[in-house]
């Protein structure tokens, strides 16, 4: 029989009294939403040091402007660098310099995608409590190796390399190991919102580590990198005494498969020892067979391909690039970054909420992903006009390349991962997930690998690429986009038949599914 985490049976005894499933499941919700962020927060001190590595272009102090003094200079005239501009930190300042930081990117993404595929597998077998901080903790160690690299005087290439691999590697527990353990906890409806709203993790942690890291710039760049490394260490031995992964954990049924209501909770609490046990984990090639797996999987791939582009590289590319005829610092630019992932917090909750109304996950993904092209020709052309312009544009363009890239890595995954051809009797959540995930992040790989090289001829070549795989993220959902046009067509012309969501209550459909309605008992209240 399960045990509950430590943490959790030390407040028991010191409150008295039982947890209800509620407090329990908000809970989950602000560890993992923690837990998450702070994967996130270590994985950008990169961007934000890339132009102290490999200075490229004279910095100059931006003037005052309405937005307050955390988005310019205020170091009384002194550049924000940690190390004089014209000499950068070998091995990254030599003429291949750019190239090197793209394969430090790759080499990261490289490893995070292959070890996405294992870490999915092994998260459907292991304690998902254990797994997961140990992954935190492990990868914490490993960022925090890369900054010690500054303090020991290490110039050697491969060490950088080394550690983002193993950084990378580790990193790979995350994702597939907290949407797992939010599916465990709340069934699909309303999970479009839900998971938008959850998924707000990835922006907030995106923000955080570069304000976190553009902080301490000026007093060595190793401290980029210690900090956050610390944060994510310090958010595992959080999760390690205090995450409740499964609800079995502590005493309730599985909420998996369905809503389960407060009374049931104590039928459900006495067989889920004999439940749990049932539902074996089932392999990769199965998962693949899932209907809708693969097409997602591939959309992701491009989606991250262009997220994960702006991820390590907007603070360079702001840095580099004249606004309003000015430069700005590598502090400015990392904090200015940020605004990014505001108008991707915005993108992941108003895609969740539209993907439930219309009951189209698809759909609503490749509207983002077409929404995005013209958003991201818009930004490169006119984002150098002004700050204002672009800070508006570039908000603009986070919130139709992160709104596809938070519904699907979530909602999408957590819906196929309790596909009805599983009948209810495998655990699939960690490995579909694993799966989507993994692919996409192979374009995350990809796209500022590309970058590295494609930026030293001029940025447009950069936004084509960028807008070339919005296109074909879109086009890879075509076959499921008219599946769901058709099926919501349909609805309109039968204005007798139930609302999904009333659909969706009575198990008679897979909520949000992108392959038409189709007999759901999984989904069916538990009796």
């Amino acid at each position: 029989m399960r045990s509950a985490p430590p943490g959790i049976n030390l407040l028991r005894s010191i409150g008295g009294k039982e947890w209800s499933r509620n407090a329990h499941r908000g809970l989950v919700l602000a560890l993992t939403f923690v837990a998450y962020a702070c994967y996130h927060a270590s994985r950008k001190p990169t961007s934000i040091v890339k132009s102290v590595l490999d200075p490229e272009s004279p910095s100059s102090k931006p003037p005052r402007w309405p937005l307050g003094p955390v988005f310019t200079e205020s170091d009384g005239g002194r550049t924000a660098l940690a190390s004089p501009p014209s000499q950068g930190w070998p091995p990254f300042n030599g003429t291949d310099g750019t190239a090197k930081l793209g394969e430090i990117d790759v080499a990261f993404l490289a490893c995070y995608s292959l070890g996405m595929y294992a870490a999915g597998h092994l998260g459907d077998r292991l304690n998902l409590r254990q797994f997961l901080a140990a992954g935190m903790i492990g990868s914490g160690a490993f960022v925090a190796l890369f900054g010690v690299g500054y303090f020991l005087n290490i110039h050697a290439f491969g060490f950088y390399l080394t550690m983002q691999m193993l950084a990378g590697l580790l990193q790979a527990t995350g994702w597939p190991s907290v949407v797992a353990v939010v599916g465990n906890w709340f069934g699909e409806r309303k999970r479009g919102l839900i998971m938008g709203i959850w998924n707000a993790h990835t922006s907030v942690g995106n923000i955080c580590g570069s304000l976190l890291a553009a902080s301490v710039l000026q007093r060595g760049w190793g401290w980029s990198f210690i900090l956050p490394g610390a944060l994510i260490g310090s958010g595992g031995i959080l999760v390690y005494f205090f995450l409740a992964a499964y609800p079995e954990d502590v005493g309730f049924g599985s909420s998996r498969y369905g809503k389960v209501n407060d009374v049931q909770d104590e039928e459900a609490g006495q067989e889920m020892e004999s439940t749990d046990d049932t539902r074996n984990a089932i392999g990769i090639a199965k998962a693949i067979l899932i209907p809708g797996v693969i097409p997602f999987a591939l959309c992701l791939f491009f989606s991250k391909l262009v997220a994960y582009t702006f991820l390590y590289w907007l603070p360079f590319y702001l840095s580099h690039t004249a606004i309003g005829g000015e430069y700005l610092s590598v502090k400015s630019a990392g904090n200015l970054s940020t605004l990014f992932d505001v108008g991707g917090i915005i993108g992941g909750i108003l895609a969740g909420f539209i993907s439930d109304q219309l009951n189209a996950r698809a759909t609503t993904a490749a509207t983002f992903m077409y929404l995005a092209i013209p958003s991201l020709y818009a930004y490169h052309t006119y984002g150098g006009i002004s700050r204002s312009v672009n800070i508006m544009l570039m908000m603009i363009t986070g919130l139709f390349v992160n709104g596809p890239y938070a519904l699907i890595t979530t909602a999408v995954s957590a819906d196929l991962g309790t596909h009805s051809s599983l009948k209810g009797d495998s655990r699939a959540l960690a490995t579909v997930t694993a799966i989507i995930d993994g692919t996409g992040s192979v374009g995350a790989a990809l796209g500022p690998l590309v970058t590295g090289f494609l930026s030293r001829h001029g940025w447009s070549l950069v936004f084509k690429m960028l807008m070339f795989g919005a296109l074909i993220a879109g086009a890879f959902l075509f076959v499921l986009v008219r599946v769901e046009i058709a099926q919501i067509i349909q609805q309109h012309k039968n204005p007798s038949t139930d609302h999904p969501s009333q659909q969706e209550a009575e198990g008679t459909i897979c909520p949000s599914s992108p392959f038409g309605s189709v007999s759901s008992p999984l989904l069916m209240e538990d009796s």
